[in-house]
């Protein structure tokens, strides 16, 4: 059985946020889900996943090791040639501002369970029958995936969202998303890589 952890790759991002109790930090409106499921579903989900573990907070940071981004840094880098639309990156920087609260509105087909500073929170949400024998996962042992908020444009036909891929052998990947809206579904237009991390580099 293969398992995906969505989250925060540092327990210290954000740091003005830390001592901010997680139920007081600003929801992620609904309009941003679909825009997660849809990455989940195309870059991180095969036959075999039966559980995503998602991190209750969103990420700011676009690279480990580098402070949240700025307009100069899309800008310098010119991602995705063009396509990338200026009120789209406004929306987005304003939103990756501080951590924002994620809530059980995810619907990729599989089931899922939310974590909180390395800790399984209960219940599991079921998006199908509950299996018997359920097996219950370690998140430290598990890859992290960390979510930012997602920006749109004022149209809101357009969209940008980071997803980062950390693995506990210090491997890994951070990914820019584009994706657009066609009639009432949202499709991937194309992805930055923005960062690649070798094992125990």
């Amino acid at each position: 059985m293969i398992a995906i952890t969505l989250g925060l790759w540092a327990a210290s991002a954000f740091s003005a946020a830390a001592d901010q109790p997680d139920e007081k930090l600003e929801k992620v409106p609904p309009e941003e889900y679909p825009i997660y499921d849809r990455v989940v579903e195309a870059k991180f989900l095969t036959s075999q996943t039966k559980l995503v573990i998602i991190d209750r907070l969103t990420v700011g940071e676009l690279r480990p090791d580098l402070p949240p981004p700025t307009r100069e840094f899309f800008k310098e880098f010119d991602f995705f040639a063009g396509k990338l639309q200026p009120e789209t990156v406004t929306d987005f920087l304003f939103k990756t501002r501080r951590r924002s609260r994620l809530e059980a509105r995810f619907n990729f087909g599989v089931r899922y369970q939310f974590v909180s500073d390395g800790v399984l929170e209960e219940p599991m949400v079921f998006l199908a029958p509950v299996p018997a024998g359920l097996t219950r996962f370690d998140p430290t042992r598990i890859g992290v995936l960390g979510f930012s908020r997602v920006g749109f444009n004022a149209r809101e036909d357009q969209a940008i969202v980071y997803v980062g891929d950390f693995r506990p052998d210090g491997s890994g990947a951070g990914f820019l998303v584009l994706l657009h809206r066609v009639g009432h579904e949202w499709k991937i237009t194309d992805t930055e890589v923005l960062w690649v991390a070798r094992e125990d580099e």
